[in-house]
């Protein structure tokens, strides 16, 4: 018998198409040794490619890796050393290899799948060793979106165990945090039905941290009017400006109140294998998120959750189909995590932690804050730029461009923040901080040095001097 010809089948052999596809990768690697002086233009083919209509016949692989490299190579990478803008990844070389491993292999992390099951189990205690929270059991996600919710909803769980089948009802519940928490906490609370009506934006103090009193006035002030506290978060490195809330604080206030502690690290929780006190009381949360794809330099997408109680995730989450069956009441991974077709993200961690070992992530995330506090310095001793009051809490250093003879300075930052997004030497974004616009530059790349971070003062001085020169505020 003739078999048929295997279908989608390349136009040349696929170690050929392995082959070109390195040497696509090795180009892009050595270009992110080096900051690049502009961020090219869209050329003329990409801009057909990107208005074609879907192919009905192949294109030689050759040429389709070529077009998609240039494609990416036009696009925004956060791995750039100068990429300073919102919170970025790096995408550790390693990395790319498991995320090309993994993906070979196509594991799903659904049900059992063995060998890489019990990699994911360790690499979730490998997390909760490097950033001090130790009795963690938990799982990877795509990100701290999901696994904030997936840690709201084991609390609310616990909170009002039930509500997963029955609904919130009648209850009126509320969820705590800081008036500066991600947006992820507020679409959390919406897809959970707690709404985002009942979370507590709570004020904060001149550290820009929330407060522990006003926690404790508004936890007893909704308790006594009827309404059950479902979690606080506390949040281990703000994304407007890298503020700590005080966890220990926090934590006594939840202990006597029997309220569950979510603290969101994903950005700045793996600061604290190097400078642990800021995130005193952190062992003492009931879960915690961490974003690996960001201040540990992986690809995304690479999130964690961890919890103290494995059961509160099985509570909120495991349930029993017939196309999926427990065998001698053994838990599936979708048992505890929000998805089913879910990759296997933990591979990217451990060979990372294999092939670096925890010590240099920790050099490479006390050099980004060494950089944070050089930023610092020269702009705070420099007469035409303004610095927050404090210092930088992790490597977040808001800043404004203030020369002379400029009245509206937040106008002068807002256009200052397009110029030099549209200039390329740089990338930054700005942000609103207590009403002004600032310049938020974040340094979260390993790739990163002194004369890229000093570059931000003087890529923003020329360019604000520029719009000034110009009459543009």
């Amino acid at each position: 018998m003739i078999e048929p010809e295997r279908p989608l089948r390349l136009d040349a052999p696929r170690d050929e198409a392995l082959e070109h596809a390195v040497k696509l990768v090795a180009e892009a690697w050595r270009s992110f040794d080096r900051f690049r002086p502009e961020e090219p233009p869209l050329d003329e083919r990409v801009r057909r490619l990107l208005e074609a209509g879907l192919p009905d016949t192949p294109t030689p692989v050759h040429v389709a890796l070529d077009d998609a490299a240039r494609i990416l190579d036009e696009s925004i990478a956060q791995a750039r050393p100068r990429y300073f803008a919102f919170i970025g990844s790096s995408g550790l070389e390693i990395g790319t290899l498991a995320d090309l491993l993994s993906h070979t292999y196509d594991i799903n992390l659904a049900v059992d799948a063995r060998a890489a099951t019990q990699l994911e189990d360790q690499a979730v205690e490998w997390v909760g060793e490097f950033v001090g929270f130790t009795a963690a059991k938990g799982a990877f996600t795509s990100g701290g979106t999901v696994s904030n919710m997936t840690a709201l909803a084991a609390a609310r769980e616990r909170a009002l165990p039930g509500t997963r089948v029955r609904g919130l009802g009648d209850h009126r519940v509320a969820v705590y945090c800081s008036a500066e928490v991600h947006y992820s906490i507020t679409r959390a609370v919406e897809l959970l039905g707690i709404g985002s009506e009942n979370l507590r934006a709570l004020p904060i103090d001149a550290e820009r941290r929330m407060r522990a009193d006003a926690l404790a006035e508004a936890v007893d002030g909704d308790v006594a009017a009827g309404v059950t506290p479902i979690a606080v978060v506390a949040t281990a490195g703000t994304t407007l400006t890298g503020a700590i809330d005080p966890l220990d604080a926090i934590a006594d206030v939840c202990r006597d109140r029997g309220v569950w502690l979510h603290v969101d690290g994903a950005y700045g929780l793996p600061a604290v294998a190097v400078r642990p006190d800021p995130f005193a009381g952190l062992d003492r949360a009931d879960s915690v998120s961490v974003d690996a794809h960001k201040w540990l330099y992986l690809p995304k997408a690479c999130g964690v959750v961890l919890v103290r109680d494995e059961k509160a995730l099985t509570k909120a989450f495991a349930h029993e189909q017939g196309y999926l069956p427990h065998q001698q009441h053994e838990l599936h991974a979708v048992d505890i995590t929000l998805e089913y077709s879910r990759p296997f993200r933990a591979l990217k961690l451990w060979l990372a932690m294999r092939a670096h070992g925890a010590a240099q992530f920790r050099g490479a995330i006390q050099r980004n804050l060494a950089e944070a506090a050089l930023l610092f310095d020269a702009a705070a001793e420099a007469p035409d730029f303004q610095t927050l009051p404090q210092r930088p809490s992790l490597s977040i250093v808001p800043l404004r461009h203030r020369p002379s003879g400029v009245h509206d300075v937040d106008t002068h930052n807002e256009s200052l923040a397009k110029e030099i997004q549209a200039d390329g030497r740089i990338y930054l974004s700005s942000a609103l901080i207590d009403d002004e616009v600032w310049l938020r530059p974040c340094f979260v790349n390993y790739r990163t040095t002194e004369d890229d971070v000093l570059a931000v003062l003087e890529v923003a001085r020329e360019l604000g001097e520029r719009l000034v020169a110009r009459g543009t505020p």
